[in-house]
């Protein structure tokens, strides 16, 4: 495996492990308990944003490459780059729902539920379907050459992870606590 496809499929396991942490507050909404949903904003906001300034960008160069190079992966390619922008349209209502929960206005439980479960459920099915379908390919197909002229693009085009990289933000201190408490709990149950 190369080391662009080890830090794509790094990059999926961090937006997984967010997935997790933002089912766990959805479980609690639809238990009628109250769920952190400064929590719930900060990771549709970082799964809304970081995906489209840096990784979709990155998947998107890689997509038109190796779709140039066997053409029976132009269906999939084109599906994986309209997921890209499903899931952005379906984050960004949730966002403004979640938002409008924080700002007190009254939001119907099942509209909230139903826009989570969404994209949960979408999100989720896109990552699989890249890391089972799309990532062997890529694997196969793409050389070094190729590689480096991806990296080059998507430079151009990008700007580092504000959560996970070595910037993180200040906006993602506390949802970054969280992932390293889940993390530890993680390692002290094997």
């Amino acid at each position: 495996m190369s080391g662009q496809i080890a830090a794509w499929h790094a990059e999926h396991l961090n937006f997984a492990r967010l997935l997790r942490l933002f089912e766990e507050q959805v479980m609690r909404f639809a238990a009628a308990e109250t769920p952190d949903y400064d929590l719930m904003r900060d990771i549709v906001f970082y799964l809304n944003n970081f995906p489209d300034v840096h990784h979709h960008r990155y998947e998107d160069e890689v997509f038109e490459r190796v779709a140039r190079l066997d053409a029976s992966l132009r269906p999939l390619a084109d599906r994986l780059v309209q997921e890209h922008r499903v899931i952005a349209a379906c984050g960004a209502r949730l966002l403004e729902l979640v938002e409008s929960v924080i700002g007190g206005a009254v939001v119907a439980r099942a509209e909230v539920e139903a826009a989570a479960a969404s994209y949960l459920v979408y999100y989720r099915a896109h990552l699989e379907a890249e890391e089972g379908r799309m990532l062997p390919r890529v694997a196969a197909l793409l050389r070094e050459a190729d590689w480096q002229e991806v990296a080059e693009a998507v430079t151009r085009k990008s700007r580092g992870d504000p959560l996970f990289g070595p910037a993180a933000e200040e906006r993602f201190r506390r949802l970054r606590h969280e992932i390293e408490r889940e993390a530890a709990g993680a390692a002290a149950s094997r």
